[in-house]
């Protein structure tokens, strides 16, 4: 299992958010989510200038297995997306914490980021799931 980056916020059901500063969040999955999805082959990115709901499908990632919905871990709008995965849709499989990432919004309520799990937390969750 890879290193969990210590800057980063989880949901449970495996999307990261990190805090940039200037109020903006990047959000993508887990190394643990696209090892569970395997070889991704398209990701349909939201728009910029979307609203995004905390809890809400955002994106969407598909691989050979499945399409699996990105939730999005906080409230804001969308001001970039990871365009990149377009053609190299991949890259989440490479580099799920760096290079993969999907998309970055303004945070609406930074409280939200505290229902988050930090990655203790979330590393403790996986140990759960593999039990």
């Amino acid at each position: 299992m890879s290193e969990i980056p210590g800057d980063l916020k989880f949901m449970k059901s495996h999307e990261w958010a990190r805090v940039d500063g200037d109020g903006k969040v990047t959000v993508g999955i887990s190394d643990h989510a696209q090892g569970l999805l395997g070889d991704l082959v398209y990701v349909e990115l939201p728009n910029v200038g979307d609203r995004v709901e905390a809890g809400a499908a955002s994106a969407v990632v598909e691989s050979v297995k499945a399409a699996s919905d990105v939730y999005a871990p906080v409230t804001g709008k969308v001001v970039s997306v990871n365009t990149a995965l377009t053609d190299k849709p991949e890259t989440i499989n490479e580099d799920a914490y760096g290079e993969g990432w999907i998309y970055t919004l303004e945070i609406e309520d930074a409280d939200q980021l505290n229902e988050l799990l930090a990655p203790d937390d979330y590393a403790e969750l996986l140990e759960e799931e593999d039990h």
